[in-house]
Order: structure tokens, then C-alpha cells, then sequence
């Protein structure tokens, strides 16, 4: 039983989504920085019962609660709600470029503020221009705010850290968040009518994990800049996918492709990813209105990561999702292209063992003796089904060794 935050934090099951400083307050919770470079709540001083209740019932770190089936909508036993599926880019030849695929969440994000209504968008950025390694949760309500943060970040961020603030204003907003913070948005929905009246829409991408800080600062100091001496630092974006630029104090860059930064087994850094990501159910996105990963071009089946004018495949997970593209499209800020399932699960088949493994990794620490994170509704059945029992078992065991070890635990902030 998880009964404070100090005890999601110390297994490895935070997320760093921010919404439990949001519930309780920058006072008495606020996200820092750890030694290991990730970012956690920490909290001042005893939280009332009534806080601390609602900050762990709406906490991704504690439950899961996978979509409910919606009239009219699949459910594929693996990829989740598709009440539609396109390849989709923005018309906008600036979002489409200087976006980390095809613009998409940041034509939507335009359409929203400049069309539909919404008063403001919230997402991250970098965090300029002291600390370009580091990443802020953002409000926008312009376009060269949606423009500022338009770019992938792959590292610790909190996003959801203004929600309640955005709520107690009375704004309409809509949320760019990482899969599991859309989750949590989900959680505030069901406990909080503002957040069900407020929030218009849930946008994510698909996600490959959180890796830390001292990721980029070793990514950084492979090109002999410290950290201090960086003015800029994109993952990704200005091309599809772009280069992962460093950019120094004394003018100089340096760059590294898409497949140098993650697929090259010699580089001095790794994905330090941490320990909840690996057993998260939900890296793509099911339980928002509309999941945009990567569109990759396909060759003999396998995907691509060339550069070229950048697609993203746009998945509806919801009626609304379906109604807001086409409304966008309608207005001029996205064109859509046909795409098949089988399109879908090529292009990002790196997700796929993730998926089918991650409610038996979870299992596993709880056989362990440790608190784990409670999944529900994510079809587990049709994950053992699709892995077969002995990839299961692998998994389960891979999760009972780690916590058995005490490789989940994570120092307090």
C-alpha cells in the first residue's frame, strides 16, 4: 500500500509529471532535481490527509487505469482505441520543419489557440537561456509560444505543474503531455468537473522513456563542452528527424543524427531510462484523444530515419480526437494521407515488446515484495496471448530480480 509520495519516489515509480505539486501547491510539494537527474517532488512539511489523498489518486506513479471502450470505437488487443488512423503533417511549412516529425501536435496546438476556442496550451520547452539542458512545463497562448516548446524533449520534465492554476483561472486549455501524464490527467478528470470541462483536448506523442539530465551532459561533454558553456540544445527538429545539435557558448554546433544518437552502440552515453518507464503500459498514448508519433518511411517493411519532409501518423483514440482533426484539416492546418494498421505497426515496432511485457515486469516487483505500480484495463490477457507464457515469465522474472536487487529504488530529492 502507497500511502505517501516519499514512497512512490524511493521505488522508482514517479514519473515526474508535476501533478501532485499542482494538486498541493509549489509551497508544500515542489519538482526538483535528484542526484541521479531526474525530476521528483519534494515535499516541505506533512501534507494535509485531504491533500496527500488526492495528490496519490490522481498520481501515475501509483495506478493505471487503461480506456474504457467508447461507442463506435475499436479496441485492438495490442495498439488500444483507434477510432481513426491517417499519416498527417502541418500545412504550415515553418511548424513542418522546424517540428521534431511532421508538426502535427503543434498545428493542432495553433488551431486550438487561433481557432477553437482554447485560451492556452500547455506543454514544455527548453529552458531558456540559463539552463538549455533542462526542460520547463510552458503556457502558451501565442503562436510563438507553441513555437518556442515545438521541439521533442528527451529528458526529465513536469508538465502538469500549472493544471490547477490553468483550472482555478477558468481557462479553456488543452494538454501536449507524455502518455503517462495524459494518464493522470485522466485520474484529476474522473475526481475534478472542472478538469472535465476545462480541458478540451489530450494530445501526446508515442514515448521511448525518460531518460535523465546526465544523459544530455554527457551527450554535451563527448563534444569537450561542459554543460555550463551551452547556449542551445535540441534532441531533435529543423528536419525530420534533425539533428541532435549542441550549441556552444563560442559559437560553435555540433551535431548528431537520429541514428548516431540512439541506435550507435559506441557512443559514451546511454539511455538511462528510468525505472517506471519500464513498466509503463501506456507508451503510446492510448488513453488521449490523439496520439501522433513518428510517420518513418518504410523500406521492405523496416523503418527509416532519413531525412525528409517530416509525417507523423495521427491515431484518434476518441470520437473528439477524430472530430478535432478534421476540423483542422478543414481549416487549413493539417493535411492527412491513408494508413494502415500494418503501416502503424511497422513504423514503430520498437514499441512492441514494451507493451506485451510491461504488466508482467510490474507483477514481478510486487512478487518481490515491493510496491508496484497498479495497472488496470490495459488488456493484460491479450498481451500474454500475443507474447506467449515464456516471454511473460522472462519479464515477470526480469521485474523480481530488479526489485529483488534494489535496482527500483531512486534517492529521495
Amino acid at each position: 500500500m502507497i500511502r505517501d509520495l516519499e514512497t512512490v519516489v524511493g521505488n522508482g515509480l514517479c514519473s515526474g509529471c508535476g501533478l501532485c505539486e499542482s494538486v498541493a501547491g509549489k509551497d508544500q510539494v515542489r519538482m526538483t532535481m535528484t542526484p541521479i537527474g531526474q525530476l521528483r517532488p519534494k515535499v516541505a512539511r506533512r501534507l494535509p490527509d485531504p491533500v496527500l489523498a488526492e495528490a496519490l489518486a490522481v498520481c501515475p506513479g501509483v495506478e493505471v487505469r487503461g480506456p474504457r471502450a467508447e461507442a463506435g470505437v475499436a479496441v485492438h488487443p495490442v495498439w488500444g482505441p483507434i477510432a481513426s488512423l491517417a499519416r498527417g503533417w502541418a500545412t504550415d511549412a515553418e511548424v513542418r520543419h522546424h517540428s521534431s516529425a511532421g508538426g502535427v501536435l503543434s498545428a493542432l496546438a495553433l488551431y486550438l489557440l487561433e481557432r477553437d476556442g482554447v485560451d492556452a496550451v500547455l506543454h514544455v520547452r527548453a529552458d531558456l537561456p540559463d539552463r538549455p539542458l533542462e526542460t520547463v512545463a510552458q503556457i502558451s497562448r501565442t503562436r510563438a509560444d507553441v513555437l518556442a516548446g515545438a521541439q521533442s524533449r528527451y529528458g526529465p520534465a513536469a508538465p502538469l505543474v500549472h493544471v490547477h492554476r490553468l483550472l482555478d483561472e477558468g481557462a479553456r486549455f488543452a494538454i501536449v503531455a507524455k502518455p503517462c501524464d495524459i494518464s493522470a490527467v485522466r485520474a484529476l478528470q474522473h475526481r475534478d468537473p472542472r478538469a472535465r470541462e476545462q480541458i478540451a483536448a489530450t494530445l501526446t506523442s508515442y514515448c521511448g522513456g525518460v531518460p535523465s539530465l546526465l544523459m544530455a551532459e554527457k551527450i554535451v561533454r563527448s563534444h569537450g563542452v561542459e554543460p555550463d558553456d551551452v547556449v542551445g540544445f535540441t534532441f531533435r527538429g529543423d528536419g525530420w528527424p534533425g539533428p541532435m545539435r549542441t550549441t556552444a557558448r563560442d559559437g560553435r554546433t555540433f551535431d548528431v543524427t537520429y541514428d548516431e544518437a540512439w541506435y550507435d552502440p559506441t557512443v559514451p552515453w546511454t539511455y538511462d531510462m528510468q525505472f517506471r518507464c519500464k513498466i509503463c503500459p501506456d507508451a503510446i498514448g492510448e488513453m488521449a484523444d490523439l496520439s501522433c508519433p513518428d510517420g518513418w518511411v518504410l523500406r521492405d517493411g523496416e523503418p527509416l530515419h532519413l531525412e525528409a519532409e517530416g509525417r507523423n501518423i495521427i491515431i484518434a483514440r476518441t470520437g473528439a480526437g477524430t472530430a478535432l482533426v478534421e476540423r483542422a484539416r478543414a481549416a487549413g492546418y493539417l493535411e492527412t494521407a491513408p494508413c494502415t494498421l500494418a503501416e502503424l505497426e511497422a513504423t514503430e515496432r520498437d514499441h512492441l515488446p514494451r507493451k506485451l511485457s510491461a504488466h508482467a515486469r510490474a507483477t514481478g516487483v510486487r512478487l518481490a515484495g515491493r510496491p508496484s505500480l497498479r495497472i488496470r484495463g490495459y488488456r493484460s490477457g491479450a498481451a500474454v496471448r500475443r507474447a506467449g507464457v515464456r516471454r511473460t515469465v522472462a519479464a515477470a522474472w526480469g521485474g523480481f530480480r530488479r526489485a529483488r536487487r534494489g535496482a527500483t529504488r531512486e534517492p529521495q530529492p
